[in-house]
């Protein structure tokens, strides 16, 4: 497995994935999308090259990063991927100069974010914006 920060990627190939892993979403330009509004973002390629995983690292533009969509394709998961990704998406956000990565999830991924990555729980609050 190839893990690369800011590495390409193809809009379509992503949608594919983020389809495969959270569901039915309209098709969206994610290629624009991260380079106007990431710090950066890890791509995971097997040895044949297909897309096997991605997180997006958002960020403040300073000293706070923050993990979204961590997407591993089916037949790559329960192999260490995801943790690989956050992994990585930490080192890079931190050699740019950040000093906090956040993250929010639903509680049945708790034991990944806590356990397997070393996030450590802390207050936190959201306001739901009634968008679908």
């Amino acid at each position: 497995m190839n893990l690369a920060w800011r590495a390409p990627f193809t809009s379509a190939e992503l949608s594919a994935l983020h389809h495969s892993c959270f569901g039915s979403v309209a098709p969206v330009d994610w290629w624009t999308r991260v380079n106007a509004h990431s710090l950066g973002w890890v791509v995971a390629r097997d040895d044949g090259d297909v897309l096997a995983g991605f997180v997006n690292v958002a960020w403040d533009g300073g000293e706070h990063a923050f993990i979204l969509d961590t997407m591993v394709a089916d037949a790559y998961r329960r192999g260490g991927v995801a943790t690989r990704l956050v992994a990585r998406a930490a080192e890079e956000a931190r050699a740019t100069g950040c000093r906090w990565l956040h993250v929010d999830f639903e509680p049945h991924l708790a034991k990944f974010y806590l356990e397997s990555c070393g996030f450590t729980p802390t207050p936190a609050g959201v306001i739901s914006l009634g968008l679908a």
